[in-house]
């Protein structure tokens, strides 16, 4: 699965307001079989007070950590660049990260804010591991094997991994869906970004949700339309027929999910359909995300998805539930070539992460000013690191373990977490051995599973379900955590 960066223009998105304002979108929420249905109906809001949400980032394609979070003191620094070369980032030019020997690509630096108030972290060289790997056991299995992960340098198999925490790129189900099955969430896993495996549960399906100014529900059917007797007339002929005695179990599965999705899109379709400045938008939200709003839209992909959450989380007793666990995409990462401009701080990679760190920092605005800061804690993931040696063509290639970001009230920030590599082609950390392939593919000195665990051990998941959402954390002893929360 790959995703590429979007905007939109003023004149589309004033269209497809108008558009969706008249009633002409569908748009359904997608759930599996579940008992979910009964579920809501019997939910009761406002979990305020014990209320926690996860929100994960993915950056398709395999975003370059190497550019995103770079040392700063001379020593490390002058390794850095010997090898960068014409990719690497000034010392002088980076966006420093006070108080430690790091700094971030100068694009992210909306990001300094929340560094200085200790709530942003970076994590070192995580990635897909079965169990702690050197670089000699590595070697000794061939590469391959019950202890390395499947299909290495695969976009597909490693955002499998990711997305899973299974390292065989085989599991049906994501380490979100699990968590949510594990904690009997109120809702499943809920998508701004697309579909993906990360939310996939064994009996539900993630919830995907249009963008701000979209409709959410099936034409004729919602309740604004129910003034015109034939949509009337329509809706009871459609509810009588989900009420009836099914024959089959797949059939009374299907009937359940339609309920379902008439219940959570007559209650969500005010909140995803508003836009800046509308009756349900909030101030606080608003005003947090001006830095991205110009005559009442977001232009950036990822700025629309993180308004979005941050409406939905605003709104939580209306969402229901007080765990939920959110999913948004970011794509464009894959840079095999051109990955930087006319100078190694400007280009498609700079680009991105300018749209990363500045939808972050409006969201973690929103997210203090509406004082649920401490309660949401946002992640970033990717398919994997790149090549610290750049290629021929000023990109970078496929590698495995990267650098990562965690944010929010809870996070023990002004810290760096997890072990920055060797800095040495073919040295420690690097899995190559031949001339040809000293190109700086990291071993991951952190595991998927441990990033995970520690994220749901702050959303309140006990050592015995983590163990069954996250099947290889066992492989790693007394290190299950990172520390971070």
């Amino acid at each position: 699965m790959t995703s590429t960066s979007r905007t939109h223009s003023p004149a589309d998105l004033a269209a497809r307001r108008q558009f969706l304002r008249r009633g002409a979108a569908l748009a359904a929420g997608a759930f599996g079989a579940t008992s979910l249905g009964q579920l809501l109906l019997n939910a009761k809001p406002a979990y305020a007070a014990d209320y926690k949400a996860l929100v994960c980032i993915f950056q398709y394609g395999g975003s370059d950590g190497m550019n995103m979070v770079v040392p700063s003191d001379a020593t490390r620094h002058g390794q850095y660049a010997g090898v960068r070369g014409a990719l690497a980032l000034p010392r002088g030019g980076l966006a420093s990260l006070t108080g430690s020997d790091y700094g971030l690509h100068p694009a992210m630096a909306s990001l300094l804010p929340f560094w200085n108030q200790s709530q942003l972290a970076p994590v070192f060289n995580l990635g897909p591991l079965h169990q702690p790997l050197t670089k000699a056991q590595y070697l000794a299995a061939g590469g391959t094997g019950a202890t390395v992960p499947a299909s290495l340098f695969s976009h597909s198999d490693q955002q499998r991994q990711w997305e899973s925490a299974v390292s065989d790129s085989l599991s049906r189900t994501g380490w979100a869906g699990r968590a949510s099955n594990a904690l009997s969430t109120i809702n499943p896993t809920i998508s701004v970004g697309g579909n993906g495996l990360f939310g996939v549960e064994d009996l539900r399906s993630p919830l995907v949700l249009p963008g701000p100014g979209s409709g959410f529900g099936a034409y004729g059917l919602m309740p604004q339309d129910q003034d015109w007797e034939p949509n009337r007339l329509r809706k009871a002929a459609v509810d009588a027929l989900y009420a009836e005695p099914q024959g089959n179990a797949i059939a009374t599965a299907f009937a359940d999910q339609q309920r379902v999705a008439f219940e959570m899109s007559n209650r969500l379709s005010g909140i995803v359909g508003s836009l800046p400045g509308d009756a349900m938008s909030v101030p606080a939200i608003d005003a947090a995300f001006a830095p991205l709003i110009t005559d009442g839209y977001i232009y950036t992909w990822l700025g629309q998805q993180m308004y979005q959450l941050a409406k939905l989380i605003a709104y939580n007793a209306t969402v229901q539930g007080n765990r939920q666990i959110f999913f948004a995409t970011h794509g464009g990462y894959d840079n095999h070539n051109g990955q930087v401009g006319g100078s190694p701080t400007t280009g498609p990679h700079a680009e991105l992460l300018g749209e990363l760190a500045d939808a972050m920092a409006c969201f973690q605005t929103a997210m203090n000013s509406l004082g649920l800061g401490q309660a949401v804690t946002v992640f970033t993931q990717s398919d994997f690191g790149r090549t610290f040696a750049p290629n021929e063509t000023f990109g970078t290639d496929h590698a495995w373990g990267n650098h990562h970001l965690v944010m929010g009230g809870a996070v023990k920030g002004k810290k760096t977490y997890g072990a920055y590599p060797t800095l040495v082609l073919g040295g420690p950390d690097d899995v190559g051995v031949e001339e040809w392939e000293l190109q700086g593919r990291w071993i991951p000195t952190s595991s998927v599973d441990q990033y995970a665990a520690t994220l749901l051990s702050w959303f309140g998941a006990s050592a015995s379900q983590l163990d069954a959402v996250l099947p290889n954390l066992v492989n790693f002893g007394s290190n299950r955590t990172l520390g971070f929360l």
